[in-house]
């Protein structure tokens, strides 16, 4: 019945109770069943494969905000520095993320055009299962913001937000362009957001002064995901909802957060969790910066400087710039805080990301049980790929290590 591969013990995503994993020759998930059926036909005794004692399997992460790593700003990729992505891929992997969307910020059309041929060339070598962590496509965090909601983003490359400049940004690299972050209240005739949802781009509001109203109409023409919920939008008012109120009535629309404890404090983020019920309206990112990966110090960005304390990058002027801590921390944050429970924050990271980008199905109320082995998110993909995580409550810690590491400890 098993293989040396399979997995028993395991708590997983959506699922009551404990799981035995099926891993078929391949290497790949066949099979999910409950504890208590493999029970009735094998003895524990009997049992072959890695016993995870109750530990938490989940996919990777898959990170939709992040501007770069190991010193290089994805927004200044050339030829001659593209040697560099497969390191970067490397590197998040080891880091717990399966997939990842380079994040271009304001900057020239030239060098957002040459950026996105490097990674439209590299995202066509990569190979489907290498145990690497994947581009997924491209995230276009402006031109297109408000001034006033610039945040650390250059003014001087702000551009209208109109039909004709998507297209001199976009060029010939549409189709690697996977969200684009705008402010919608810039759209005078309202037909940007269907233009980019017509070339299959999902559009994130961010980076904006909109009225709930003009939040409420972006999302009525397709705009589906807000960029980094609370920052660089108008807060939440109790007569002016702006553009996070209308979101988290919007069945339709996630919100990416950054969970650093900086950017947003611990009890606004247990606010947006309530309101938009966990996984269902919201997604973990990292927003991390190029030093990601690097020591704390001073480092080059675009023609200024950041400096990162403790994982927070900050402009001179004092300006919040970003991250350099990787999307999992966000993970054991929301757990160390007490905001969330185990499973819902792994959810955040793994789950609720690929249904933002259709990677999976979005069954947010649905549980799956042994009579429809086929409503699983884990079937199919390859053992390598997932994560054991491991809730120590004695101090409160949760940590996660990648399958190569927790089946070589067996």
């Amino acid at each position: 019945m098993t293989l040396d591969l399979d997995i028993f013990n395991a708590r997983l995503l959506g699922y009551e109770g404990l799981q035995m994993i099926l891993v078929d020759r391949q290497g790949r998930i066949k099979e999910i069943l409950p504890m208590d059926t493999v029970s009735k036909r094998v003895a524990p005794t009997d049992l072959k494969g890695l016993n995870v004692a109750g530990d938490w399997i989940s996919l990777g992460g898959v990170d939709l905000q992040i501007n770069g790593a190991l010193g290089l700003p994805f927004p200044d990729l050339t030829p001659k520095n593209a040697d560099k992505l497969p390191e970067i891929c490397q590197f998040l992997w080891q880091q717990g993320v399966d997939g990842f969307l380079p994040t271009l910020v304001t900057t020239s059309i030239e060098k957002i055009q040459q950026s996105l041929a490097v990674l439209t060339d590299f995202a066509a070598m990569q190979l489907e299962d290498a145990s690497t962590a994947k581009v997924l496509g491209v995230h276009l965090e402006g031109p297109f913001l408000h001034p006033q909601k610039r945040g650390a983003h250059p003014a001087e490359f702000l551009i209208p937000l109109t039909i004709d400049n998507v297209k001199r940004v976009l060029g010939d690299y549409a189709e690697i362009v996977k969200v684009m972050t705008l402010a919608p209240e810039l759209d005078s005739t309202g037909e940007v957001i269907g233009y980019l949802r017509s070339l299959g781009i999902t559009v994130s509001l961010g980076h904006s002064m909109a009225t709930a109203a003009q939040a409420q109409q972006a999302f009525e023409l397709g705009a589906r995901m807000v960029t980094h919920a609370f920052n660089a939008m108008p807060p939440l008012h109790h007569r002016e909802p702006g553009l996070l109120g209308a979101a988290l009535i919007h069945p339709k629309v996630r919100c990416g957060l950054i969970a650093d404890g900086e950017h947003v404090s611990s009890i606004m983020i247990e606010l947006l969790l309530r309101a938009s019920f966990r996984e269902r309206g919201v997604f973990l990112v990292s927003d991390a910066l190029a030093p990601l990966g690097l020591p704390d110090g001073i480092y080059p960005w675009d023609t200024r400087e950041i400096e990162v304390k403790n994982g927070t990058a900050r402009l001179t002027d004092g300006t919040l710039a970003g991250t350099t801590l990787p999307l999992l921390v966000g993970v054991q944050n929301l757990v160390k805080w007490g905001i969330c429970d185990v499973e819902n924050a792994i959810a955040l990271a793994t789950v609720t990301p690929r249904r933002a980008m259709g990677m999976i199905c979005d069954r947010t109320q649905e549980i799956p049980t042994k009579k429809d082995k086929t409503n699983s998110d884990y079937l199919g993909k390859p053992v390598h790929q997932l994560l054991r995580w491991h809730w120590e409550k004695s101090t409160l810690s949760l940590t996660w290590q990648r399958w190569q590491k927790f089946s070589q400890n067996h």
